[in-house]
């Protein structure tokens, strides 16, 4: 007999005005990885698996499996619509995607539940980078003018109703299932469906095949030269005055015909981050292990945490110190962070209580597998009548990934940048049925499609930078996906034994 509520309390819920009732039931899945429950209970369109490794170094209490939604909201070019089961049944041409998003979250009404993580349903997906139009007017003019390289959504957030939580630290999942009470029927069919998630639990995983495949190269949209050009001319204006810092961006592509979970796999192993993620969103995949947080809403308190200042990793523990000291101690990436920390202090500002924002971790080296970074940690406290939408139009995007002062270095870059950025420097993660939210920001991140395989990677620019070296910080940025790329080509599950033979 499964433990949810029973139909009763489920009746007194709806009877209280609540319009999306979750069912949970608590299972034990110790034999199991959050990546095999993906596999056996998700792996369709519109599914996602997101995890997380705190400091780069311990696994996050809880992953969470989005299982298959059935609607979806998509945004392109201020035309949006909601479509279920792949069939339009909203669209809206005469408001602000954001705007409507908002409207949107706001119909759900939903129960408190306690004991479990931060996101237990709502709205998952992406923000791409060209968000932006719809929150800065300076920018919508140049909306049209910059060629679009890979064609995805400005917005795609899928309606998460149905979600797998899995506790880490106990060896337990949860699955949510909600229910509307204005349909017939519902607490029934929801407790069919913890049912038949329950009997999909105990089949066997089919184990993908990650076959050798023939390498591919990576290669430069924007191309050395020009990139140089461009840190020149981003020079140029900053020693005009019309900008402190800009991030300039270049996107690497390669044939990739090989599975996304395998990339996943490869990078999550390879490059272990706060914010793990792999999205089926059907004609492409978006897979990635961001380092950095665009912004937090929980329990009404905002966070964003401004990562700038980067090293590649030493080869020894005495190098790796050595190149922490020589970071830290860089005037260029102090005074790059420093701006972008008081950036953030200012974008926090701008829809927190006034007095509340403060800077809790100040400049602190953060590693990972293949870079470290400088990273700072601001909060404040939300203002009376502020929601999650209005948190990101403050925040995004991220000054780390456009610049000082934000709008201006944001026309520098749609002037200086070959295309349109899509999902790169924009936005990953989820908005809450409860209010809160929880976004990554795109970088360190590959966008699979058309059998190809998409990354992007930026440099902030400064008066002194020096343009051989900005391009360097690009390739390394860069790095660990595409290393990740080269491990699942050269066959994926085939290295451990190559490894074993000692091979060079």
């Amino acid at each position: 007999m499964l433990q949810t509520i029973t139909k009763h309390e489920f009746k007194a819920l709806a009877d209280q005005g609540y319009n999306r009732i979750p069912l949970v039931v608590e299972t034990f899945a110790d034999l199991d990885t959050p990546l095999s429950l993906y596999l056996k209970l998700a792996n369709r369109p519109f599914s996602y698996l997101l995890e997380s490794v705190q400091g780069g170094e311990r696994f996050g209490r809880y992953s969470i499996i989005g299982l298959p939604a059935r609607t979806r909201i998509v945004a392109h070019d201020r035309d949006i619509k909601v479509l279920q089961d792949d069939v339009v049944i909203e669209s809206a041409a005469d408001i602000n995607p954001l705007d409507f998003v908002k409207q949107y979250q706001a119909r759900f009404k939903t129960p408190p539940y306690q004991g479990l993580p931060r996101f237990t349903g709502g709205l998952a997906g992406y923000f791409g980078y060209e968000t932006v139009r719809y929150i800065e007017p300076r920018l919508t003019r140049n909306a049209h003018a910059k060629t679009d390289a890979l064609g995805v959504p400005d917005i795609l957030l899928m309606v998460s109703e149905e979600l797998a939580v899995v506790d880490n630290l106990s060896g337990k999942l949860y699955f949510i299932v909600y229910a509307d009470p204005a349909t017939d029927n519902a607490y029934e069919a929801a407790h069919q469906r913890l049912q038949q998630l329950l009997t999909q639990l105990r089949q066997p995983v089919a184990i993908p095949q990650a076959p050798a495949m023939a390498p591919s190269e990576a290669v430069s949209e924007f191309g050395e030269a020009n990139f140089k050009a461009a840190v020149d001319q981003a020079k140029r204006y900053i020693f005009d005055g019309d900008i402190m810092q800009v991030v300039l961006a270049q996107r690497l592509s390669q044939p990739f015909a090989a599975s996304p979970m395998s990339l996943y796999r490869a990078l999550r192993s390879l490059n272990p981050s706060p914010y793990m993620f792999y999205y089926d969103m059907g004609d492409h995949h978006v897979v990635g292990a961001s380092p950095e947080i665009l912004v937090r809403l929980e329990n009404d308190m905002v966070t964003a945490r401004p990562i700038a200042g980067t090293r590649p990793r030493g080869k020894t523990r005495e190098h790796d110190i050595a190149l922490a000291e020589e970071l830290l101690a860089d005037p260029k990436e102090r005074a790059e962070h420093v701006q972008l920390m008081d950036l953030g202090r200012n974008d926090v500002g701008r829809v927190a209580v006034t007095g509340s924002v403060k800077v809790t971790d100040s400049m602190v080296i953060e590693r990972y597998s293949h870079v470290m970074h400088i990273v700072s940690n601001v909060e404040g406290k939300l203002k009376p009548g502020m929601q999650a939408i209005d948190v990101l139009k403050a925040t995004f995007p991220a000054g780390t990934v456009s610049g000082a002062p934000k709008v201006r270095a944001m026309e520098i870059i749609d002037e200086l940048e070959p295309s349109k950025r899509g999902i790169y420097a924009g936005a990953v993660g989820y908005l809450g049925f409860n209010g809160d939210m929880d976004l990554a920001i795109a970088i360190r991140t590959a966008v699979i499609k058309d059998k190809t395989l998409y990354v992007q990677a930026g440099a902030g620019i400064v008066a002194d930078s020096v343009p051989e070296s900005e391009w360097m910080e690009t390739q390394n940025k860069a790095r660990a996906v595409i290393r990740a790329a080269e491990i699942v080509l050269a066959g994926l599950d085939s290295n451990a034994g190559q490894l074993a033979q000692g091979k060079e």
